[in-house]
């Protein structure tokens, strides 16, 4: 679909793992996702707090044991599911979630304008 864009496929991003995508053309604002299995998390490489990316080490935005997803700035941490920031400075905000859709051949879409 035209108003779809391929980000990877789901075996592009490890399984209990994270990886970084660029934006839209001409955006500073990137993607990432989170693989649980065969469910894809997609979020805007956002932190709610000042707007600075997620990660400093490219694709690591999950606390060590993989359970949720760290500012690596500020420390705040959030629900992989939902993205909800459960401490730090942004508590009680959420991460902007990006819509996705998986397709039989593992194909992983996200709308066109995701992060622009």
């Amino acid at each position: 679909m035209s108003d779809e864009r391929r980000l990877c496929h789901r075996d592009d991003i490890p399984e209990g793992g994270s990886r970084g995508f660029a934006g839209t053309p001409g955006s500073f604002i990137g993607l990432f996702a989170v693989r649980r299995g065969e469910a894809v998390h997609v979020y805007v490489n956002s932190c709610p707090h000042v707007g600075v990316p997620l990660e400093i080490v490219p694709d690591r935005f999950l606390d060590g044991p993989g359970r949720q997803i760290v500012c690596a700035v500020h420390g705040a941490h959030f629900r992989i599911e939902d993205g909800f920031c459960t401490s730090g400075p942004c508590a009680g905000d959420s991460l902007e979630a990006v819509p996705v859709r998986i397709d039989a051949a593992g194909q992983v879409w996200v709308p066109a304008d995701a992060g622009a």
